[in-house]
């Protein structure tokens, strides 16, 4: 009885043995991959470049909540993992400054964020036709808040017609519906076809139309 109690004891002791054997022999190696993984950021960041110029994906920052919304304001920031940069004596840093305005990023102007097309709006239309896009800001703009915002737009797609050429085929070729044929318009380009450009009327009243913009190209996109 005693010996079989003792087989009993050590089964249970030989498989935790094994279990702690197994864990701190496989815990080293996820260590490992976990230090040798580059994060994603990293293909932005410049090396031992300065501290202060590093795009903003390359740093973190305090929000400095006495900021005066339009001015520029001072900020605390500290570079993420793995990103080396210096100080303006060559000297490396993890703590820094920088100055930018104390705004949002979706308050930005428009020459400082990129948005997404839409193709499947009406450019020509009364009122406007807006589209739901998503922007970001460019890498070289600090701003507060998300980088990536939606916005509301104005539909402003082009599909490559030129007024000028829509124009110059109305004034010369109106009569056979030559404008309406280009611009795509198929049905009104064969009705002033087969009525000589509605005796002149037509072709006259197109030539206005076209001239002001009021009819584009019949895919709904703009002149360019």
């Amino acid at each position: 009885a005693g010996s079989l109690m003792t087989t009993k004891l050590s089964q249970p002791q030989s498989t935790l043995a094994k279990s702690l054997t197994s864990t701190s022999t496989n815990a080293p190696y996820f260590k490992a991959v976990e230090s040798t993984e580059i994060p994603p950021y990293l293909t932005n960041c410049p090396s031992n470049g300065l501290c202060s110029r590093l795009p903003p994906d390359c740093m973190t920052c305090n929000t400095n909540y006495s900021c005066v919304y339009g001015k520029t304001a001072t900020f605390d920031c500290r570079v993420k993992p793995h990103v080396h940069c210096v100080d303006e004596n060559n000297h490396e840093q993890e703590n820094f400054t920088i100055n930018m305005t104390c705004q949002f990023c979706w308050q930005l102007a428009t020459s400082d964020y990129v948005c997404t097309n839409s193709t499947n709006c009406m450019t020509v239309s009364c009122p406007r036709q807006r589209y739901n896009a998503t922007c970001t800001v460019r890498d070289h703009i600090h701003c507060l808040g998300n980088r990536v915002f939606p916005k509301m737009l104005y539909c402003n797609w082009t599909g490559g017609y030129k007024w000028s050429t829509a124009l110059a085929l109305s004034i010369t070729l109106g009569g056979f519906g030559a404008d309406r044929f280009y611009l795509g318009q198929w049905r009104e380009g064969l009705g002033k076809l087969f009525s000589f450009g509605g005796l002149g009327i037509w072709t006259l009243i197109d030539v206005l139309l076209i001239g002001v913009g009021y009819v584009g190209p019949a895919d709904g996109s703009l002149y360019i």
